[in-house]
């Protein structure tokens, strides 16, 4: 296929948006509001409150930050083409998407490791906690979350770069994404394909890896323990980054590891809206309904801004 009726593509047409145009505008733009109120409502406590100044709530706050740069990297443009006659998007708009988009997945994946350390040495380390996880520590971890991502970004965006499409330009999709843009593509795709899945190896299930035996061995602890309370409160802390895990891994492995034959466009637009745009949503509500010190937080600095006003 390659060398056959290729063009120069400017723009991208983003063809799943074929129906319910206003019912998706109203659906993402409530999704989209509430995932920067949830986001930056993290954010804002986390900074401004002293006794969320620890390495759980440190790394909880580039979690949000993470948050926020998906749905931005999506949603804006998202909403945008759903009031457009044909949703379409540029080239380099294209490419900058999935560049941001694949920067934020890697991140988030080596984060949620590092997130499941922590919870480990919380639980099962108790006396080396604080030494384990000083301030510097937690900064140079976070940064390098922030790297590892990068550089798996770069390596796809680049070799996405060198694909060529034939005629019109089209994705079965809602926004670009690696696998929408090898779906499209006439030239050869297989050093895309092997990049993916060994990225997908060293960036999605290492980290998945490290999450499991951090549980199991949290696990282990926690029914060692000899008081139920213990037990409670064990489990209670950690409930929160294992839901948070669960459903993004599970996305992400659906996302990026589909068999050959693929699924079909609405069942990739479902997969890739709930990686990219739901879970950042949820990561939020998820963190304050199950942490007590969030609520806490959150009582208190309601009880400064009723003085305030006062």
């Amino acid at each position: 296929m390659a060398g056959t009726n290729q063009t120069q593509v400017t723009e991208f047409v983003l063809l799943g948006f074929s129906h319910g145009r206003p019912f998706l505008f109203a659906l993402f733009l409530v999704i989209y509001l509430a995932t920067l109120l949830g986001n930056s409502a993290i954010l804002s406590l986390v900074s401004l409150d002293a006794h969320l100044h620890s390495p759980m709530y440190f790394f909880l706050s580039h979690l949000s930050c993470l948050d926020l740069c998906y749905s931005s990297v999506t949603v804006p443009k998202l909403l945008a083409n759903a009031l457009r006659p044909q949703a379409t998007i540029s080239y380099g708009g294209c490419l900058a998407q999935t560049f941001l988009l694949m920067w934020c997945a890697g991140a988030e994946c080596a984060l949620l490791a590092l997130m499941a350390y922590d919870r480990f040495a919380a639980v099962c380390q108790p006396l080396r906690y604080c030494q384990a996880l000083r301030r510097s520590t937690c900064a140079a971890a976070a940064a390098g979350c922030w790297l590892w991502g990068l550089l798996d970004s770069a390596l796809h965006t680049l070799l996405a770069a060198r694909l060529s499409f034939c005629g019109v330009a089209q994705l079965q999709h809602i926004f670009c994404d690696v696998p929408p843009l090898l779906g499209a593509a006439c030239s050869d795709t297989r050093p895309n394909e092997l990049a993916l899945h060994i990225s997908s190896i060293f960036v999605g299930l290492s980290p998945f890896l490290l999450v499991v035996i951090s549980y199991l061995c949290i696990l282990a602890t926690v029914l060692g323990m000899p008081l139920a309370t213990s037990r409670r409160k064990a489990f209670s802390t950690c409930s929160a980054h294992l839901i948070v895990v669960t459903l993004y891994f599970v996305a992400a492995n659906l996302n990026y590891n589909r068999p050959s034959s693929g699924y079909s466009p609405a069942a990739d637009t479902l997969v890739s809206v709930l990686y990219c745009i739901i879970i950042p949503m949820l990561n939020p509500l998820v963190y304050s309904l199950r942490n007590q010190e969030v609520w806490g937080a959150l009582n208190l600095w309601k009880s400064y801004t009723k003085i305030d006003n006062f």
